[in-house]
């Protein structure tokens, strides 16, 4: 089944996608959209191009697991996505707690130049995010099936 995962921010939103066995994500592009509608419909236009089956949200807790604003905004934007593809498209929420931060150091590492990371630290996001629900979802069917 293939995944399609999503960083939502205001100003840019990293997508990423699964391979068809679900066991890897890659990333994909970034939308840079002046609104939640217009970034939900350009997700949902590459949830079809895509042949996504599921969509994941990163969703952003506060360190202590609560829901802050960022979350509330997260759970918006997966809502409009769900509504938008009238119920086609199931959207999960996957944790994101310090997925930003780890791709600025994954960058970081591999010496992209700061003008640069802007462009990409995004999409990594999302991918992080969707291998991190990958990699859950692996770990529950390998204990429902003991």
């Amino acid at each position: 089944m293939i995944s399609i995962g999503f960083d939502y921010g205001d100003r840019r939103t990293g997508v990423a996608v699964s391979d068809a066995s679900g066991f890897l994500a890659g990333g994909v592009t970034t939308i840079t959209a002046s609104s939640m509608t217009k970034t939900a419909e350009e997700a949902l236009r590459l949830v079809g191009k895509l042949r996504a089956e599921i969509a994941v949200v990163g969703l952003p807790l506060n360190m202590d697991g609560s829901e802050g604003k960022r979350a509330e905004t997260a759970r918006a934007f997966g809502a409009m996505l769900a509504s938008l593809s009238e119920g086609t498209i199931p959207v999960v929420f996957c944790d994101e707690r310090l997925s930003t931060v780890e791709a600025h150091g994954i960058l970081s590492e591999v010496d992209v130049r700061r003008k640069k990371r802007k462009k990409v630290v995004d999409t990594l996001a999302a991918e992080l995010i969707l291998q991190s629900y990958l990699d859950e979802e692996r770990k529950k069917k390998a204990n429902s099936s003991l």
